[in-house]
């Protein structure tokens, strides 16, 4: 999942740098949502792992 982040945000830097700002945006807006995912299932993940003593 943190490679699609580096992916959109890779291609987020490119259409910035060349001026295509819809694409940058968009780019963008999808590495945002896709990170905060990670960071969810992440949370969720030690959440669970406390508790079941892993």
């Amino acid at each position: 999942m943190l490679t699609w982040i580096l992916i959109f945000l890779v291609v987020a830097v490119l259409a910035a740098i060349f001026g295509f700002t819809g694409i940058a945006r968009g780019a963008a807006a999808i590495a945002r949502i896709i990170f905060f995912i990670f960071l969810v299932l992440l949370l969720v993940g030690l959440i669970a792992g406390l508790f079941t003593g892993f």
